[in-house]
């Protein structure tokens, strides 16, 4: 059996390991759009400035995906990282979760475990949570932070490869390839040119991660594979100082709350929650400069940063969402003239734009030091904003401080995830020999929902091989 993954995110690396975990025999290509995790290295660190650098943007692209340039948190919960379950069943989805953490542990992922024994200072939370109209959604986290997680994934890496998977990097997945209803490969290309070429296989998996979200909305259309618009995530990365977050981030280190503020009932979460943290620029395809934010294990600095994303469901006649939110992200970057946006709360209130002399003498110093202090009401759609100003104001009572004026909101942050392709409860599409996962596929979020979707993947193989 001749298995393709295209794409070396956690989705893809996992579907490799378990298949060899279970001795499959299977001969394994990965093809990724990126570099060997070893060769990824932003030049951010060195020039202070985002270099937009072509053809790819190495945090979102190469060997371990996105997420694992971020800040490597794993979620040890069911209840987080997408509808999984709602596919496959909540009691499988859980054990599949203890599994795979244990291959995280088995190449290093730290023991210690956020979020645990701490039942009092939960309960309290969640009061105040309740107070607010929000829901405090409890989850395990298991920090590798950005620096072991390269480690961790580069072991991962090295193993793959001394075992005897073939992955391609530099290489761009341009075509799949049809015999009628039967997927049987893919056209590929040199992402830094060159001849195209054919990879043939019996059992193509696509994993191509949030970045690739887009690229494979457009493989559906073109080659009527079944899909439907799911929902987009459109928001901000909130940043205050670790003071504020304080009890919090002791507690928790995450704090996963959920909200349906009026006027319009849009669910509004927190995301992605860095204690000690560094918010981040990444650039996807057509120069658009998205913020995100990390941490490391052992560097930390005086804040703490987290996304807040308004949810879009939309219906017919629109069946566009990544287009949308694409919109909504060149505009923001068009008023920072390329670069993201920062503005502060309390001007946001006050109806004023934010300048970088307020930035200056505020008691909170930004981490990105390169955002352009602006006006994001202005490229924000309405909805969002106020679904956003909304759930902020409700925070406030969760952790008082939150909605304070020096507050900062960086912008655009985005989750391309909405193409929802369908498939079956083995990750089939409705193309023969075509599977689907990961973040791509509008099903998973996160490292860990990625990871189990893989070990899941392989094992589906090995057992209809």
């Amino acid at each position: 059996m001749k298995v393709l993954i295209v794409g070396a995110g956690p989705a893809g690396i996992f579907t490799a390991l378990e298949l060899l975990e279970k001795k499959s025999g299977a001969e394994i290509t990965i093809v990724e759009q990126g570099r060997a995790i070893d060769k990824r290295a932003c030049p951010k660190s060195k020039t202070g400035k985002c270099m937009n650098c072509k053809p790819y943007c190495h945090i979102t692209t190469g060997f371990s995906g996105a997420g694992a340039f971020s800040d490597g948190k794993l979620s040890l919960s069911e209840d987080v990282g997408g509808d999984l379950p709602e596919l496959v069943g909540y009691d499988t989805v859980k054990s599949m979760i203890e599994y795979t953490d244990k291959i995280y542990l088995s190449f290093g992922a730290d023991t210690h475990v956020e979020g645990l024994n701490n039942d009092e200072a939960v309960k309290e939370i969640r009061r105040n949570a309740i107070k607010a109209g929000l829901k405090l959604v409890d989850c395990p986290i298991r920090h590798l932070g950005t620096e072991n997680a390269h480690k961790l994934y580069y072991d991962i890496q090295k193993h793959l490869i001394a075992s005897g998977v073939e992955i391609l990097f530099d290489t761009t997945c341009c075509d799949l390839l049809f015999n009628g209803d039967v997927c049987v490969g893919g056209v590929f290309k040199p992402s830094k040119g060159g001849e195209q070429f054919t990879i043939n296989a019996d059992k193509v998996v696509v994993a191509t991660g949030r970045k690739g979200a887009d690229w494979l909305d457009d493989q559906c259309r073109k080659h009527n594979i079944d899909h439907e618009a799911g929902v987009v995530d459109i928001g901000v990365r909130v940043e205050v100082r670790n003071e504020i977050m304080e009890k919090v981030n002791n507690v928790l280190y995450e704090s996963k709350l959920i909200g349906y503020p009026l006027p319009f009932s849009n669910k509004v979460r927190t995301f992605c929650q860095n204690p000690g943290g560094f918010v981040a620029q990444e650039n996807y395809d057509n120069n658009l400069a998205v913020v995100n934010g990390h941490s490391y294990k052992n560097l930390k600095s005086d804040n703490t940063n987290l996304a807040i994303l308004c949810s879009h469901q939309f219906t017919h006649p629109f069946n566009k969402p990544i287009e949308y939110a694409q919109k909504v992200g060149e505009l923001t970057n068009m008023l920072g003239d390329g670069h993201i946006l920062v503005q502060r709360f309390g001007d946001i209130i006050n109806g004023k734009r934010t300048w970088q002399k307020e930035l200056q003498r505020s008691n909170l110093v930004p981490t990105l030091p390169d955002a352009v202090a602006g006006d994001i009401t202005s490229a924000m759609p309405y909805r969002t904003m106020v679904s956003i100003i909304e759930f902020i104001k409700a925070m406030d009572i969760v952790v008082p401080g939150f909605a304070g004026d020096e507050t900062l909101l960086y912008s655009p942050e985005i989750k391309f995830y909405s193409n929802r392709v369908k498939i079956g409860t083995n990750f089939e599409t409705s193309k023969h020999n075509l599977y689907c996962l990961g973040d791509s596929s509008g099903w998973t979020r996160g490292l860990m929902m990625s990871s189990v979707m893989g070990v899941m993947m392989a094992r589906n193989l090995f057992e209809n091989k």
